[in-house]
């Protein structure tokens, strides 16, 4: 599946950016509260930005998120660039991000534990 944005939640904006695959959104999650996301799509990646106002996104938030941009067989991920990439523009926001036309290497997935246990 690829990248799409959930029009039902998008926000218009007032200068009339955002496209299919370009805007931002407020997303409710399924504990009740929601994430602010500002989706984009260009240079050869996808990806959305996912803050919350009074703490970062969780685990399972991002999770959500993930699934209503992307689909169940698509990988995405968060990157921890070197330090000298880091860019911070707001404390509670954390990125996903997947690039275009190239399949992403995945570790295996032994070194996390047992699929069978899960």
């Amino acid at each position: 599946m690829s990248f799409h944005c959930p029009d039902k939640y998008r926000v218009a904006s007032p200068h009339g950016l955002g496209d299919e695959h370009n805007g931002w959104f407020v997303i409710p999650l399924k504990h009740g509260q929601s994430v602010r996301v500002i989706a984009s799509n260009g240079i050869g990646w996808e990806h959305v930005s996912v803050s919350r106002s009074d703490r970062c996104p969780t685990w399972d938030e991002m999770c959500q998120v993930k699934a209503l941009f992307w689909g169940d067989d698509d990988c995405v991920v968060q990157y921890h660039p070197p330090r000298s990439e880091y860019v911070n523009n707001h404390k509670n926001c954390l990125h996903l991000w997947r690039p275009v036309g190239i399949e992403m290497p995945l570790p295996p997935s032994i070194m996390v534990g047992v699929k069978e246990a899960a």
